[in-house]
This record gives C-alpha cells, sequence and structure tokens, in this order.
C-alpha cells in the first residue's frame, strides 16, 4: 500500500475530497453539506450523513445569528475548546461554558440535578442571542426544552448531539418537537467533537 504525499496545508482539502468522493454523488445544499461532511471529518464516521437531522433553514440561521455576534453556549468544556475562537472573536460572539461555576455545581448538589441542567438555567439569563451546543448531556437538552416551553429562553439555534445510551434519543426527539431552529444526530452517536465541528462548519461558512 503506498502512502500518498501531501503537502501539510492540504491535507484537511484532500480529506474533503476523499470524503466527498466516498459519498458517492449524495449531495446536500450548502450549508448543510459542508456540516455533514465535517462531522464525518471529525469522526470517520459516515453515518452523519443519515442521522443528521436540521430543521427549515437552521443552518442559515445558525450562520446569521453568528455574524450577527451570538454568544455560544456549551455543555462541555471540551466542546467549548473546540470552537475557533478566532472565528468567533471576529463575529463579536463568545462562547461561555457553565458546567465548572462554583455556583452551579453547588445547585445542582443542593437540588439534586445534573450540572449541565443546572448550567442551562444559568445560561437562560444571557444576555442577547445564543446557540446553543449540546455534545455530551442529554439533560441539558431536557432541561433547555424545559426553559423553552416556560419562555425563560429562546435559543436563536439548538445544536442537540449528546453521545450515549440514557435519554439520549429521547432528549433528541425532545429537541426537535421544542419549536426552535435545531440541527441533531438523530440516534446514540454524537458528543462535544461533533458538536463542536457543527458550529465551527456554519463559522467556517462566514468566509464564503
Amino acid at each position: 500500500m503506498a502512502i500518498e504525499i501531501v503537502e501539510p496545508h492540504e491535507i484537511e482539502k484532500r480529506s474533503m475530497e476523499i470524503i466527498t468522493s466516498e459519498l458517492n454523488g449524495r449531495t446536500w445544499p450548502e450549508p448543510e453539506f459542508s456540516i455533514v461532511k465535517r462531522c464525518i471529518h471529525t469522526s470517520a464516521d459516515f453515518d452523519y450523513a443519515d442521522n443528521l437531522v436540521f430543521s427549515e433553514d437552521a443552518a442559515k440561521i445558525g450562520i446569521e445569528a453568528l455574524r450577527g455576534g451570538a454568544s455560544v453556549v456549551t455543555d462541555t468544556k471540551m466542546a467549548a475548546a473546540g470552537i475557533n475562537k478566532n472565528r468567533m472573536r471576529t463575529c463579536g460572539g463568545q462562547v461561555y461554558c457553565f458546567i465548572s461555576d462554583d455556583d452551579v455545581i453547588a445547585e445542582a448538589k443542593a437540588t439534586r440535578r445534573t450540572r449541565a441542567a443546572v448550567a442551562m438555567e444559568k445560561a437562560a439569563k444571557l444576555e442577547g442571542p445564543a446557540i446553543f451546543v449540546i455534545g455530551n448531556a442529554p439533560t441539558a437538552l431536557v432541561e433547555l426544552h424545559a426553559l423553552i416551553k416556560e419562555g425563560k429562553v429562546r435559543p436563536a439555534l439548538v445544536i442537540g448531539v449528546p453521545v450515549g445510551f440514557v435519554n439520549v434519543v429521547e432528549s433528541k426527539e425532545l429537541t426537535m418537537s421544542a419549536d426552535v431552529p435545531y440541527i441533531v444526530a438523530r440516534g446514540r452517536k454524537g458528543g462535544s467533537n461533533i458538536g463542536a465541528a457543527i458550529c465551527n462548519a456554519m463559522l467556517y461558512s462566514l468566509g464564503r
């Protein structure tokens, strides 16, 4: 087996070419296609070609929100770390993750809830538009759904891609019933890296 010689700055481009080729002619309207490819690029898992679900114009709505300086709220530090901060600064937005805040930890212990759920409660008090990127905790999606129904928050977009087994599938289905724009990876697959990849795909679309 021959090793393909690729210049370092061409590796990502070559990867996207391979992904496009192995999709065997399947395409999506942009910017959805870029999001699908970046999820596959991040995970090497072509299942994302089938399990990613977009509400009407969700990706375009997310891009315009980012362009306007929307905040991004994540449920994990890993997702927050994976989001391109230079692009966020260019747009005037910030990335927030409250999961390790002292007040969130204390409230979670006192109320016997997950820190992810309490962190969503705190995030709901942020000023201005926000995109929620949930890649780990289904309890964050469940709490966010409740906050939406109570009129306490109106996300510009929900990226619902937690990974796992307990209430993961159900929380994603709940998100799709919340009457807000969403991008969801149906089923058990997902993760903080996938959430960050979706957000980054939208940020990179701003440069086109």
